[in-house]
């Protein structure tokens, strides 16, 4: 990885300052600037310690003045020594992550004999090509599935689409190798998903099937919007975030690759979920930390702090999992898996989604507790580690407010129509808690929320430490200790 260098810690030649409005001898005044030639490099650091050591006001006007130039951006903020620290922490959990996915790679998912159930079902592209209003009765249409419907249509509905117009639409295979063939759908009244003309569909292939029913209408194309949409989020992150929303985007790709190239086809193929899971994680985190924020000590302090929460994460999530006696399949989804690859760990499986679930959240965590460390360095090169970790955790209690309710609303909104459902039955909220599809959403729920809440602590702790870590062979002043007393003559080059 290298040296771990910050854009502030090249060297910048500050520019001429007005007047303060502080009054000091001609001679003080002026001796930053009295020596031409290789002397100004050196009063050039002179201004910088002044700036990073001693409070505006009094005998140091001087130096408040020139602090200014050094405003772009956040101080010099570890010596060498402890950026060779930081590397060596970094380095080898770097090594072993990617000795991990050269270990566990898959090469691709599995192959398997489809089933014709669900997602596992052959699908082609088609086009509507007509539509016609029919009597419901003449076509049967109380035998016939509704569209978009698992099962066929029962009770009311039955009834009604007995007595109603149908619509029979002539559906157009358009991909495939049956591409021109046409096949006929009929429409209830009261499906949830109407026909139109020219519209485009997902229609399924069932080889087995007889002729005319081969094919079946399962869902509508949406690709334009959705591209549309993706490329008006992707507007927005580069016109407002710019070059790092770029990076921010790229980052995002990188991660989706990650996640369908290796996480998903590693765990098809036999490896422990939790594993995968870790190691996929922790790829993902160092890409995405390191080209949204640079490879910098504040980055590699937001690392180590995700690093440790996600570990926390990962253990208490085993242990709640295992000790709650939950299995992982729950639905019709985790069902087919388990019915297609039987010897996938589901319990592993739920543990591994705790893991990536909660990723996205702690990386902003760190990375804002850590920014806010930093900031109030530089607002206050004085502070000693204690007072910033008092400073940025008050920070950080409001940011733990807003992000535990944030994911649990989040999972509330996902599992809607399932709460609407134990709603109906007038189920007690102990028996909603205690069956297994809730009990899942909680533990992931609990687990992460308390992986966030640890992550401030810690992280915040940890960019302290580093961040007013003393500078060795710098002057007191640059190391962010004050100084006793008024310096004279050059002052000496900080050590970056």
């Amino acid at each position: 990885m290298g040296p771990l260098i910050s854009c502030d810690d090249l060297l910048v030649t500050p520019s001429p300052q007005p007047p303060i409005e502080h009054t000091e001898p001609h001679g003080h005044n002026g001796h930053a600037h009295a020596h031409p030639g290789p002397s100004d490099g050196h009063s050039d650091d002179h201004a910088g310690s002044h700036a990073d050591g001693h409070p505006p006001g009094g005998s140091h006007g001087h130096g408040h003045g020139h602090g200014h130039s050094h405003g772009h951006g956040p101080a010099a903020p570890v010596s060498k020594h402890l950026r060779r620290v930081i590397a060596a922490v970094l380095i080898p959990f770097a090594v072993a992550v990617f000795v991990g996915m050269v270990v566990l790679w898959p090469g691709g998912a599995p192959g398997h004999e489809r089933t014709g159930v669900g997602f596992d079902r052959q699908t082609q592209q088609g086009v509507v090509t007509s539509i016609e209003q029919v009597d419901c009765k003449s076509v049967n249409a109380a035998q016939v599935p509704t569209t978009g419907s698992p099962s066929a249509p029962g009770g009311s509905g039955a009834q009604a689409a007995q007595t109603g117009d149908c619509k029979k639409a002539t559906v157009e295979v358009t991909t495939g190798p049956d591409k021109g063939r046409t096949f006929v759908e009929v429409v209830q009244p009261g499906a949830p998903r109407q026909l139109e003309d020219g519209q485009e569909v997902v229609v399924a292939y069932a080889p087995d099937a007889p002729r005319d029913l081969q094919y079946s209408v399962i869902d509508v194309n949406r690709k334009l919007p959705m591209a549309l949409l993706a490329g008006i989020f992707a507007a927005a992150v580069v016109l407002v975030g710019r070059m790092r929303g770029l990076f921010a985007l790229v980052a995002l790709v990188v991660s989706f690759g990650v996640l369908t190239l290796f996480i998903l086809p590693a765990i098809l193929q036999g490896s422990n979920p939790l594993v995968v899971a870790v190691v996929g994680a922790s790829a993902i985190m160092l890409i995405a930390l390191y080209m949204c924020h640079g490879l910098t000590a504040r980055t590699s302090v937001a690392v180590l702090g995700t690093l440790v929460s996600l570990s926390l994460i990962g253990l208490l999530g085993s242990g709640f999992i295992d000790w709650a006696f939950l299995s992982g399949n729950t639905d019709d989804n985790t069902g087919l898996i388990h019915g297609l690859y039987p010897d996938i760990d589901m319990s592993g499986l739920l543990l591994a989604g705790v893991i990536i679930g909660s990723l996205g959240v702690l990386d902003d965590v760190t990375v804002t507790q850590t920014s806010a460390v930093w900031e109030l360095h530089h607002a206050d090169p004085s502070m000693g580690s204690r007072a910033l970790y008092r400073a940025a955790i008050r920070i950080g209690r409001d940011h733990i407010a807003s992000v535990v309710n944030t994911l649990v609303l989040a999972y509330a909104g996902a599992a809607l129509p399932l709460l609407l459902l134990f709603s109906i039955a007038n189920s007690s909220m102990g028996s909603v808690a205690n069956s297994e599809l809730v009990a899942e959403e909680i533990v992931r729920t609990l687990v992460g929320s308390i992986g966030l809440v640890a992550s401030v602590p810690v992280t915040t702790a940890l960019a302290a430490l580093v961040v007013s870590a003393d500078r060795p062979g710098s002057s007191p002043a640059s190391a962010g200790a004050p100084a006793t007393g008024p310096v004279r003559g050059r002052g000496r080059r900080r050590k970056r």
